[in-house]
């Protein structure tokens, strides 16, 4: 378990395990965490320009449901048809990002560091689902409106994320069945409960479940099906594994 020396200025030149961490300690790490401070460093310029040009209320206001409503189905979408995919890996100069963004989360779930997206990812996409629909009802007050909301959602997701990997058992009804579903997702079948804090696509989509029984227990749940087999055709990600292919449960596997 750290301890509150550990807390300080180095943290993140340190690796860290939400399954060892405790509550305090994830707050205290989640906003020292770079991404998390340009999100609201970036919701602060956003705005910061609201107030140099501001929208109406009610485009305003509308630009800001709108964006809470987009933010779920764009991250089913991505999370789903994109990071759970089997093309990235097999284009070498996407496979880099695949492996940063999503493999390395699925291959060890309580990895700190690797459970925050990439900057450079992230931000491009939650500026093209939020800023563009923002200006159509509001002009540019409205994508500012709509961005930052965007930014701020981000933070709120990540968040609550985090504390799905946090070993404890939430006290909230509402928080407890999302931490259950993405336990799953991450430790049982990864083809289902794509969302973090919203599953009304799952269920939309046919892709949500609620108790483990009602599935079998997926092969690839830690290796997306990056296997040593598929390793061998495709080798980018393996080699920036450090030539190593990693399988099973993260706290129990052997390395192949």
């Amino acid at each position: 378990m750290k301890t509150a020396e550990t807390l300080r200025p180095g943290f993140w030149k340190k690796s860290h395990h939400l399954d060892r961490m405790t509550f305090k300690e994830l707050v205290v790490a989640y906003f020292q965490y770079p991404a998390i401070i340009a999100y609201l460093a970036l919701a602060a310029v956003a705005i910061g320009l609201y107030a140099w040009r501001p929208a109406p209320v009610l485009p305003t206001l509308g630009s800001i449901a709108v964006a809470v409503l987009v933010y779920p189905l764009a991250w089913y979408i991505i999370h789903r048809w994109i990071l759970h995919s089997n093309w990235m890996f097999k284009v070498t100069p996407l496979a880099a990002t695949w492996k940063r963004i999503h493999y390395d989360h699925h291959q060890d779930p309580n990895h700190l560091e690797v459970l925050f997206g990439a900057l450079h990812t992230t931000v491009p996409t939650i500026a093209l689902a939020t800023a563009p629909i923002g200006y159509l009802i509001g002009g540019f007050g409205g994508a500012m409106a709509a961005l930052a909301t965007g930014m701020l959602t981000t933070c709120f997701y990540e968040f609550v994320h985090c504390i799905q990997h946090l070993a404890f058992k939430p006290r909230n009804k509402l928080l407890a069945a999302m931490k259950q579903r993405h336990m799953a997702h991450h430790f049982h079948d990864e083809t289902g409960n794509f969302g973090i804090t919203n599953y009304m696509w799952d269920r939309l989509f046919g892709t949500f479940y609620e108790r483990v029984s009602e599935r079998k227990k997926s092969p690839t749940v830690f290796n997306l099906g990056y296997t040593p087999e598929v390793a061998k055709r495709w080798p980018k990600v393996m080699e920036l594994s450090g030539g190593i292919v990693a399988t099973g449960h993260p706290r129990r596997r052997d390395r192949a």
